[in-house]
Order: structure tokens, then C-alpha cells, then sequence
């Protein structure tokens, strides 16, 4: 986007830009199945109840496992049974380069012993060095669920992030081509734990990629651990037409503390021409995930003009 552009949508008068959100409307709303339920068929009711027709996927409600590294087999069988179910994929949250880089430290020491971490690295290593066989497993699994973007990350976050993303640009960029060759666009999720974890790494690792193969997974409660404010400074600083997936948290919808104002981020994706869904990872540790998704999706309703 053109800084002409940036300052026109700055620029609009309130009223415009809320009758620019009328266009995020509930069939723009997806739900990430391990967050809504705690079995696959319970997540299908839930999205049932809502009239909610999309979902991400990450791991088997109630059951772990990730769905991007499933065999074949069970793939096929999970993508009839969401089909028979008026469902479709709008997302697929791979755990991909959520690990410590071999060579690097992270920034939050851990408290290990010194064969606790030689077994960690040795972990680490290994998954780095299959990192393309798991991206391959993954770019099957979305061609059966039928699904375009996959989640990626760019390795636990160091003391001094922006002299590492050079390395981990270089990294992705060797990703792309069998992403493109597939079809898919690889998604980077700003996340706390990692080394792009703000809107301004975000965009940073976008100049550092110009392969719009390589596009971003949005949070906007992600970045506030690192000083961000999202709304406006967060969206300001990205490259909408590089956004491809947008997730939103219970914490930052209805319980607080980490409010986020999505009616204007709804108004403001519509005006960017966003044309993705916005996921809802309700994220709740204290055993009310459940209910908490409930109460998400009530103020959804409300948000979209159902409630």
C-alpha cells in the first residue's frame, strides 16, 4: 500500500469507515476447532449453532495431534466428515519453525539442566533439519482440506531480534517455492515467543521477503507483550495487501485485559479490500475455554449485526 493510500483510509470520516465494516459480515468469521470444543464432534456442533460455515485447524479437539502432520489417511476422512458438515477450511496452523534456531539462544533463558538442554538442542536441530519434509506434509494436508493458507513461524526469539531476521527471511524464502508450486501462501504469525512477534517485525520481514508468497497471519494481542499498541499504531505499520489471515483472542474481544477495539479493525480491513476471514483463538488456560468461546461468539454476533 502506497503511504497516499495509508493517509487516504487515515484520512476517512467515521461514519464512512463504519459503513465500510458492514462488509465483515458473519461469513467472514471462522473458528479455530481446538479452541470451541473438546472433540471434533462437538466443534462441528458449535459452528452448527452459530452459523458459522469456516474453520481453522491446529490440533484435534480434546484429542492433540496436529492436522497438519496427520497421515493421509486420516486426512481424507477428516476433510469428508467437514464437508458433510457444510464446513470449509479457511486457515491450517502449523507449528512450522517454532523452535529455537540451532546457533542462537533464546532470549528467556530456560531453567534446564545441562542434559536437559543437550536433549533440547538435539530436539531443535532435528526438527530443523526436516523443516521442508514437514512443510511438505503440511502443503498435503492443505491440498486435501482444500485450504490455501498455512501458518509458519520464524523460530524462538532471541535478545536482539532485527539482526536475525535476515536469517530467517533467507530461511522462509527457501520455503517458497514448493508453497508456490502447491498453490499456498505461507502465512508468518506475529507471536510473542517468536522473533517477529509486532506489527513492525511483521512488516519489516515483509520488505526483508518481497515474495507476496510470504504473507502474514495477524494478531494484534500478540504484539502488546512487546509495547505494541495494535489499534491504530499496530495496523498503520503493516502491508495490508500482504495480510491473509486475521485472528482474534477472548482476552482482546470480552474478558480483557487486552481489549482491542474490532469493530474499527473490522471497518478498516473492509476499507484496505481485505478479503480473508478473521479466526477466532478463544486462548483461555483456567478451564472455562468452552464458555469463553460461547461469549466470544455472542459479542461476534453482535459485531457482525446477528446479535
Amino acid at each position: 500500500m502506497t503511504l497516499e493510500r495509508r493517509q487516504f483510509l487515515a484520512a476517512l470520516p467515521a461514519a464512512a469507515v463504519l459503513r465500510a465494516s458492514e462488509s465483515i459480515g458473519l461469513d467472514r468469521i471462522s473458528l479455530l476447532t481446538d479452541e470451541i470444543a473438546s472433540s471434533p464432534e462437538e466443534a462441528i456442533a458449535f459452528c452448527r449453532q452459530y452459523g458459522v460455515r469456516w474453520v481453522e485447524l491446529r490440533g484435534v479437539p480434546g484429542k492433540g495431534g496436529t492436522y497438519a502432520y496427520m497421515e493421509e489417511p486420516e486426512l481424507r476422512a477428516v476433510a469428508k466428515r467437514l464437508r458433510e458438515a457444510g464446513l470449509r477450511v479457511s486457515f491450517l496452523n502449523t507449528p512450522l519453525l517454532k523452535f529455537t534456531l540451532p546457533g542462537t539462544e533464546p532470549a528467556r533463558r530456560r531453567n534446564e539442566t545441562p542434559e536437559q538442554r543437550e536433549a533440547r538442542q538435539k530436539r531443535e536441530q532435528a526438527l530443523f533439519e526436516r523443516r521442508h519434509e514437514d512443510l511438505a506434509r503440511a502443503l498435503r494436508a492443505a491440498e486435501i482440506f482444500d485450504v490455501r493458507l498455512v501458518r509458519v513461524f520464524t523460530f524462538t526469539r532471541v535478545a536482539e531480534p532485527q539482526s536475525l531476521l535476515p536469517r530467517v527471511a533467507e530461511l522462509l524464502g527457501e520455503m517458497l517455492p514448493a508453497a508456490r508450486r502447491a498453490g499456498v501462501k505461507l502465512l508468518v504469525e506475529n507471536e510473542g515467543s517468536c522473533n517477529v512477534a509486532t506489527s513492525a517485525e511483521l512488516r519489516r520481514l515483509c520488505e526483508l521477503v518481497p515474495d507476496d508468497t510470504l504473507g502474514i497471519n495477524w494478531d494484534p494481542v500478540n504484539a502488546m507483550g512487546h509495547g505494541e499498541k495494535p489499534w491504530p499504531e499496530g495496523w498503520r505499520e503493516l502491508p495490508p495487501g500482504r495480510v491473509g489471515n486475521v485472528q482474534m483472542k477472548a482476552r482482546g474481544l470480552v474478558i480483557g485485559p487486552d481489549f482491542v477495539p474490532w469493530k474499527e479493525i473490522f471497518a478498516a480491513l473492509a476499507a484496505a479490500g481485505y478479503e480473508g476471514r478473521i479466526g477466532l483463538e478463544t486462548h483461555v488456560f483456567d478451564g472455562t475455554l468452552i464458555e469463553k468461546a460461547h461469549l466470544c461468539m455472542r459479542e461476534i454476533l453482535r459485531l457482525t449485526g446477528r446479535g
